[in-house]
């Protein structure tokens, strides 16, 4: 009975010291939360309003050069970048992308995937450790994996900026992105979206009708101005998919935290009264050991 209490105390330390873990990762990623959600709420209204009107422009060039971006081809290569988290602990966040991921890849892309010609780009570690224990090494690029170590614009504009000279070169014929898209602290939702080629907007009425033409004045030339216009744009959307991704890890870790917490407190509810209950009997046993002792005496 006293090695049964003996483990029971240790039970109940360790739950203990690990509930002190959730509660303080819960508290910071609460604090990191509410930073990253001011980002990419700030960032994605202009995100999105930037990526309609790229996509309204290239839908009505009418062949112009600049076009190339929204250009429809013959895929035959595909790159496939998966946005997770470098750190684990958010629950099924992480794995729910990945999923996404192989689920895109096998419904779009099956026959290039099956040739070799897609190609992966993971961003975060957790996404890295997943591909390469299942692909060989030169389907994945890992030039990247560490990008979340700082998010600024400058920084991210390294991978995007490849990803755009890599598709007016022909390396690949589209682009997709998997990210956890944020809703809130407790709803992140895994995505999946096209980056390039842009789509473009259907015109209502059906083909041939104009009346989603774009009406833009452009000053100075189309032409120069779209050269750097374009790829600034997806550059500034390709950063508000990280920024997304950011806020819904720590959203994911916070409600993993707390789940973990409240978990923490209903064991040691169960630990105490099964640690209550040995301390009783052990009691009892040796109150009757000396009642049945002093009796054994007197006899």
């Amino acid at each position: 009975m006293g090695a049964n209490l003996k483990e029971v105390r240790e039970r109940i330390s360790s739950v203990n010291s690990t509930q002190q873990i959730t509660k303080a990762m819960k508290m910071v990623s609460a604090a990191k939360l509410r930073r990253a959600q001011e980002a990419i709420q700030q960032m994605r209204p202009y995100a999105r309003k930037l990526n309609e009107m790229m996509a309204n422009i290239l839908s009505n060039l009418d062949g112009d050069a600049s076009s190339a971006y929204g250009e429809s081809r013959e895929i035959k290569r595909v790159l496939v970048v998966i946005v997770t988290s470098s750190r684990g602990l958010c629950g099924a966040f992480n794995a729910n992308i990945i999923k996404e991921a192989n689920a895109l890849i096998a419904q779009k892309y099956p026959e290039q995937a099956k040739a070799g010609q897609v190609r992966i780009i993971p961003v975060g570690k957790k996404g890295y450790d997943a591909y390469r224990k299942v692909h060989p090494p030169h389907v994945i690029d890992k030039n990247y994996v560490s990008l979340f170590d700082d998010l600024s614009f400058d920084n991210v504009s390294k991978l995007s900026s490849y990803m755009i000279r890599a598709f007016l070169d022909g390396d690949y014929d589209a682009i997709e992105v998997v990210y956890g898209r944020f809703k809130n602290a407790a709803q992140q939702f895994p995505v999946a979206t096209q980056w390039l080629p842009v789509e473009k907007i259907e015109a209502e009425g059906g083909s041939g009708s104009s009346e989603m033409r774009a009406d833009y004045i452009f000053e100075p030339q189309k032409e120069a101005l779209l050269e750097k216009l374009i790829p600034s744009i997806l550059q500034t959307t390709f950063q508000s998919y990280l920024l997304d991704n950011h806020a819904s890890e720590h959203g994911a870790r916070m409600t993993a935290m707390d789940k973990a917490t409240d978990n923490a407190n209903e064991l040691m509810k169960e630990l105490r009264i099964t640690y209550n209950k040995a301390r009783q009997e052990a009691i009892t046993k040796e109150i009757s050991e000396i009642v049945g002792g002093a009796a054994a005496l007197e006899s």
